[in-house]
């Protein structure tokens, strides 16, 4: 028995073979990756360990790396004006990589081959003998060009990896990414027939059996053509190309397309549709479409955003794009809302929830609880639309696939990486852009060349980059071989901030939002702009006073003052639990607070770099959005954008925030240091809960006793952990029942309105932190 106070025994040296509650390394980095990294719900990994518990059996495949091959093929067309000219490519990318090199654009998706389009005449284009040709050739054309990959589905293939090493490979068919359209073509099945259960086209989302292979071909043992086409929507004389590919069943591989599943057909379709049907059968054609012209002003008159598409003429355009609907649901509910019954509205809501909640980048089993009430919601509210006369019946198969969403987020995991987004953006660079700088003539084998260079290009960079043969410039380079440069550390002759090659930018109407390719960092920062603009060119104030008369606020050297108080106190402590931390300095006499009315520097913006891995961002999961407060923008009229402010809360979301509107970006010196401040009007939050019928938070503008707007100095960027900026926010007047009137602008959004939602629809960031 040791006495007390006697040292402890060193700790006995660990064996470098000890991997106590792992068997070996490679356990517990398969443990790290589906937990850690990867971060998989466990359906999906008990669905993977099932497939190695399969390989495993063979002893032939043991200890082999398992790669699912994710495909997709999507018709596009290269020209309207020249012919109509389409093309029928298919995609191809493995389940190894990361959802957020495939989400980045980066050079994961690759084209494998085009696809067959048989032409005919107008005589023979209906005949059931050439549409089923056209079916049968589809899966034939797929069979033969994965023929090359059946044996490694088999026995193990030798792959080298991108570190280096040879590998014993197992190959598998994944997720298939098929729209509506072609997910029918794909399972066999009747046009209006769901391609993953046996529910009836006439009552689709009543509960079924899911399809399966075998349970087809137990089918058609005891069934006729015509029985399984009338009783379970089969078509009993195709085969499926997963037929003969092992382990692959058609109707577990197909992934689910929130693109047009969700938001071209549940919301666009369906409920924009349904709601001026609604309002012509409530109020007659002349009355409806009277409120449709208001809608559309309500969404005109929207404040601007980065990256929010700006809907010059409303919603009354022709042809719709993906990226217009996006941008329609991020601003539709608050458009109706007064114009259409509370269960119109809630309908909206529950499909948007839906829509965020599973285009988010890390799904747990919260979040498919979540989603699930999202789906009985909707299912619950749009009855309004049946009882109003405005459609007989829901059976809808891109509205039934919401059931499905869950059960397949177990199998595959998060389907942002896994929507036809991805390749439609892959369609510019892989088949359009190919296709223009071709001849013309048999363009088909020029653009595949085209797509080989780009391929072999990009490794090529890759190679490179990874040895730093890319680092200086050309003429450095020349220089340091020849013995003749004396200092290496010379600039890179590309610029850091470029987008890689052969990545889409996606920027939506010309904003100012990126992404960012550097490294994950969780704490926001927010930086003014490089460059203070020409005083002869904005004619921007260049001091305190002559600032306040430009802002026409004339407390502006007495909110300097008091806020350099809060920064020269030695025992500066923020109190996280105050309503506005700033109120704490106006105890304090103005005459005991620092004066300072010299020079400022003013600026026109400021950009905020954050992690949002469920928008458009960089490998690491950064965003960096632009936050405009200018005199004059677009060479209209004076914008000032709104933003959350970090007030130092433990508490997640937008209670640990603060709203606030951005008057004016500026910096001064003050003792030696620099201060990147913000001059920022506040927004008081409505009640403790979101409103019930929209699901957004509620707010006003703030005012004194006097019933002047409460202003605030406060940092612009990250010093210290409360009081500062976080990123960009996004309000939406609250219209109410009224119609607004004609000389309501954009311009003119946020000093129209006495409330406002907090738009958490804007993206799936703001989703996030204000829901």
């Amino acid at each position: 028995m040791p006495e007390i106070g006697t040292p402890p025994l060193p700790p006995e040296p660990k064996s470098l073979n000890d991997w106590t509650l792992f068997q070996n390394r490679a356990e517990f980095k398969t443990a790290e990756f589906f937990y850690i990294k990867n971060q998989m719900p466990a359906g999906q990994i008990y669905h993977l360990l099932d497939l190695w518990d399969i390989i495993a059996g063979d002893p032939e495949t043991i200890g082999s790396t398992f790669v699912p091959i994710i495909l997709r093929s999507d018709k596009t067309t290269v020209s309207v004006a020249t012919g109509n000219n389409e093309y029928y490519p298919l995609y191809l990318l493995i389940g190894n990589v990361h959802n957020n090199v495939r989400r980045a654009h980066r050079d994961a998706l690759v084209v494998i081959g085009f696809l067959a389009m048989p032409k005919t005449t107008k005589k023979h284009a209906d005949d059931p003998k050439f549409r089923k040709f056209c079916r049968q050739l589809f899966h034939s054309s797929l069979s033969r060009i994965l023929a090359s990959l059946q044996p490694g589905m088999s026995k193990p293939d030798i792959a080298k990896f991108r570190d280096g090493h040879f590998w014993r490979v197992i190959y598998g068919l994944g997720p298939y990414i098929a729209d509506y359209e072609e997910q029918v073509l794909l399972a066999c099945i009747v046009r209006f027939w769901c391609p993953r259960c046996c529910s009836h086209r006439d009552n689709l989302d009543a509960t079924s059996v899911l399809r399966c292979r075998e349970y087809h071909e137990a089918l058609f043992e005891v069934g006729t053509y015509g029985e399984l086409w009338t009783e379970f929507g089969i078509v009993a004389d195709l085969i499926p190309f997963t037929n003969n590919f092992p382990r692959a069943d058609i109707h577990e591989t197909m992934a689910p397309d929130i693109l047009h599943q969700v938001i071209k057909g549940a919301f666009k379709d369906h409920l924009v549709d349904w709601v001026e049907k609604y309002l012509v059968l409530t109020h007659g054609r002349t009355e409806a479409d009277r409120i449709l012209d208001d809608i559309d002003h309500r969404i005109v008159a929207v404040a601007s955003f980065s990256g929010l598409r700006r809907f010059l003429q409303g919603r009354g355009f022709k042809q719709w794009m993906g990226d217009d609907s996006k941008a329609l649901m991020k601003v539709y509910i608050p458009a109706i809302e007064g114009h259409v019954p509370t269960e119109v509205v809630r309908t909206f809501r529950a499909l948007l929830e839906f829509c965020y909640l599973v285009r988010q980048n890390t799904i747990t089993e919260r979040t498919l609880d979540e989603i699930q009430d999202a789906v009985s919601r909707f299912h619950q509210y749009r009855e309004v639309f049946k009882t109003s006369g405005v459609i007989p019946m829901f059976s809808l198969p891109r509205q039934h696939s919401l059931m499905h969403y869950a059960h397949v987020i177990r199998l595959f995991g998060a389907p942002n990486g896994l929507c036809s987004s991805i390749t439609e953006s892959k369609h510019i660079k892989a088949v359009k852009e190919p296709w223009r700088r071709s001849s013309k003539y048999k363009a088909l084998g020029q653009m595949l060349v085209t797509n080989q260079y780009l391929s072999q290009l990009a490794a090529a960079r890759v190679d490179f980059e990874s040895h730093g043969m890319l680092k200086g410039t050309c003429l450095s380079a020349e220089l340091e071989a020849l013995g003749m440069l004396d200092n290496p550390d010379v600039p890179n002759d590309e610029d850091p901030n470029d987008p890689p090659p052969n990545q889409a930018s996606n920027l939506e109407d010309g904003d100012d939002l990126m992404i960012d390719h550097g490294p994950t960092v969780l704490q926001a920062h927010t930086r003014l702009a490089r460059t203070v603009p020409s005083c002869t060119e904005t004619k921007r104030a260049r001091s305190v006073l002559a600032l306040a008369d430009e802002l026409h606020l004339p407390s502006l050297p007495a909110l300097i003052r008091r806020f350099l108080y809060e920064q020269t106190r030695p025992d500066n402590t923020l109190d996280a639990l105050s309503s506005y931390l700033r109120v704490l300095s106006y105890d304090v006499p103005l005459a005991a607070c620092p004066r300072y009315e010299g020079k400022v520097s003013v600026f026109n913006s400021a950009c905020s770099r954050f992690h949002a891995p469920s928008d458009l961002s960089g490998i690491g999961g950064m965003r960096v959005e632009h936050i405009r407060s200018c005199p004059m923008w677009r060479n209209e009229f004076s914008c000032h954008d709104c933003v959350f402010v970090n007030t130092g809360s433990d508490t997640e979301g937008i209670r640990g925030l603060d709203v606030a509107r951005v008057r004016a970006f500026f910096s001064f010196n003050y003792a030696g240091t620099v201060y990147p401040c913000a001059i920022v009007c506040w927004f008081d939050v409505i009640g403790g809960s979101p409103d019930p019928e929209t699901g957004m938070w509620v707010v006003r503008p703030a005012y004194y006793a006097n019933h002047a707007p409460t202003h605030t100095i406060i940092h612009a960027v990250e010093i210290a952990s409360a009081d500062t900026i976080y990123c960009a926010a996004h309000l939406i007047p609250i219209y109410s029942n009224q119609f607004l009137p004609l000389d309501i602008t954009l311009h003119v959004s946020y000093d129209a309105f006495r409330a406002y939602y907090v738009n958490k629809y804007v993206d799936h960031h703001t989703f996030e932190i204000a829901s």
